[in-house]
């Protein structure tokens, strides 16, 4: 391979270094906050605690009670599922306390359960409640709040075979009831209904809302992840981080600072964090004023969905369905509700990113390696091998033609002599060359390049996806999601000392074994080739796969076994299709030069 060939592809690999690195670093930006002043069906009163704004006829307004008021709380309602605990408040009727029994916060055996929604008093209140915005005919002290106490009507533990009822009568004519079922993974169904007992017509809007009283403790090992306000609205996705949120535009309708959309057909709203999220779900076909805002003065976040307005006769009654996901965002479960029970485009709540195109393939594949093989460290070899293979026709031409390059090697080297001093000439006669023997100087780079995106899409997925958290691969590697927790600095656990903690600075030189081997994976990958001439260049070259360990080291041990097998096939594959060209790389013999001391009169 002549100086530049290697001069391309050391410049295409400095670039993809930086190129991950400002990644990193600088996480996409998001799209634009939908226009706050988007038509909607009602008017919502502010969430300050002041009298509702004054409705025009047949229009709701929604009630101000979503945040529920510190104190004593009501009697509670158990919710036991096979994957769920937790509990109802009969004050405002709200599912505020629910834990994931599958998943634990640590690997340790002694951690709690994964907490999904917090009541009052806890260190991060997170909530879901369901009410009716009064319009026309109903004042706001007649409709159910926040604070509102409800009584059981039916069923005393919320579970897959034992829907509850709860109701409340207003003592002016309505009476409002409140049915709540849970499947046998993470969606509720809640149907809410009014009775009109009275003898004039009133009119009401059913909404729900998840609130959550202050920003969540940000993780810092996924700074690509979003974390925060998510809706879907006919289609088009919409993320907003909680800081953003902050920022958003003050909007009189809802009395605060508010992004507000109006849904046609369908979509859902809620908060998302790394792997768990909270959404609320209007049915299919259902026209509602999708609500994201912030409450300044009691630090509170906000999604809401406000169904239409309906208008109810004297002895009629009118009901109104929702659902709420509050879970983990397993892919599978995900994709069934979005296929069989109709929420649309729900599995675009996990954040694919930019080159989603690629993630959703490369995740489907993973994920269906790890059903076969049943371990996803396996698998992600198994992805590997089965990329490398589909990359494999480029690869075969990419490496053949290095390999003609070698053959070319003579004649180039007696070319520059006869050239002298006049570089135009020499490339002039190069370009001449390639063209007679068609060779390509850059296909060297190809195989690289078709790696950048494979890449961030692989880090994608082990960095956000709920399959890879907490997944082991074999021995000391106990999840896949996190970096490598052996390191050199006690002899890998025979020394009997911690290694340093990941905030530490000493966690940069805290390298385990699996960063090691990419390292010692990239190095030989190098010696397929000698070094350069060049002593600027050999010196970047040598560096080079070391730089790359120190760089990768803290990535997830996942994406790090990715690369480490991707260099190993990548040897083998260039070792064979070059000596199958007629070229022998001198794998021992390169290395036995880096480490031979040059004298003074060979440089």
């Amino acid at each position: 391979m002549d100086d530049q060939n290697k001069n391309l592809i050391l410049a295409t690999a400095l670039s993809f270094a930086v190129i991950l690195v400002w990644f990193l670093l600088f996480p996409p930006p998001e799209q634009d906050a939908a226009d706050p002043n988007a038509a909607v069906a009602t008017q919502q009163a502010p969430v300050t605690g002041t009298a509702p704004t004054v409705a025009p006829a047949g229009t709701a307004t929604t009630a101000t009670t979503a945040v529920a008021e510190a104190g004593a709380d009501a009697p509670r309602l158990t919710i036991d599922t096979a994957r769920l605990a937790g509990s109802i408040s009969l004050k405002g009727g709200r599912i505020d306390e629910l834990q994931l029994k599958d998943y634990r916060d640590t690997l340790d055996s002694n951690s709690g359960n994964v907490e999904v929604l917090a009541p009052l008093g806890s260190d991060h209140p997170y909530y879901a409640l369901w009410g009716w915005a009064p319009g026309a005919g109903v004042g706001l002290d007649q409709v159910p709040g926040a604070n509102t106490i409800w009584s059981l009507e039916s069923g005393d533990t919320l579970s897959t075979d034992t829907p509850v009822t709860l109701t409340w009568d207003n003592g002016a004519g309505l009476t409002f009831r409140r049915e709540m079922a849970v499947d046998e993974n993470y969606m509720f169904s809640v149907r809410q209904s009014v009775q009109n007992n009275g003898s004039a017509t009133v009119t009401l809007a059913p909404y729900g809302v998840i609130a959550r009283h202050g920003e969540p403790q940000s993780d810092k090992s996924s700074p690509i992840v979003h974390k925060g306000s998510i809706s879907m609205s006919d289609g088009e996705l919409n993320e907003t981080k909680y800081k953003k949120i902050t920022k958003l535009d003050y909007n009189e309708r809802e009395g605060s600072l508010a992004e507000v959309v109006q849904v046609t057909e369908a979509g859902w709203v809620g908060f998302t964090d790394h792997y768990w999220m909270s959404t609320l779900i209007p049915a299919a076909g259902t026209a509602f004023k999708s609500v994201v805002k912030y409450d300044e003065t009691r630090d509170v976040y906000q999604t809401e969905a406000v169904l239409k307005t309906l208008t109810m006769a004297p002895g009629e009654t009118i009901e109104a369905d929702m659902r709420l996901f509050a879970g983990a965002k397993e892919w599978e479960t995900i994709r069934t509700y979005e296929d069989e029970d109709n929420v649309t485009r729900f599995i675009d709540s996990i954040d694919w990113g930019w080159f989603f195109f690629f993630t959703k393939p490369i995740f489907w594949l993973l994920h269906t390696l790890n059903g076969l093989i049943g371990n996803m460290g396996w698998a992600i070899i198994g992805l590997t091998i089965v990329i490398k293979a589909i990359v494999f026709p480029l690869a075969y031409k990419s490496y053949a033609s290095m390999a003609k390059m070698k053959e070319l090697q003579p004649k180039m080297e007696e070319m520059k002599k006869a050239a002298g001093d006049d570089r135009q000439k020499v490339q002039q006669g190069m370009m001449e060359l390639y063209k007679k023997e068609k060779v390509n100087p850059a296909s060297g780079c190809l195989p690289l390049l078709i790696q950048i995106p494979i890449f961030f899409s692989l880090y994608k997925v082990i960095s956000v996806t709920m399959e890879l958290r907490q997944a082991p691969w074999l021995g000391w590697i106990r999840d896949l999601s996190a970096p490598d927790p052996s390191s050199i600095l006690n002899l890998f656990g025979l020394l009997p000392f911690a290694t340093p903690d990941q905030n530490s600075i000493l966690a940069i030189i805290s390298l385990g074994v699996l960063p090691i081997l990419l390292g010692v994976s990239m190095w030989l990958q190098q010696k397929l080739n000698p070094a350069p001439t060049d002593p600027a260049q050999q010196m970047i070259f040598a560096w080079m796969p070391w730089v790359f360990m120190f760089m990768l080291g803290s990535f997830a041990s996942g994406l790090v076994l990715y690369w480490i097998t991707n260099n190993t096939i990548t040897f083998i594959q260039q070792y064979s299709i070059m000596r199958f060209h007629g070229f022998k790389p001198d794998v021992f013999g390169n290395i036995k030069s880096s480490f031979k001391r040059k004298k003074p009169a060979d440089k």
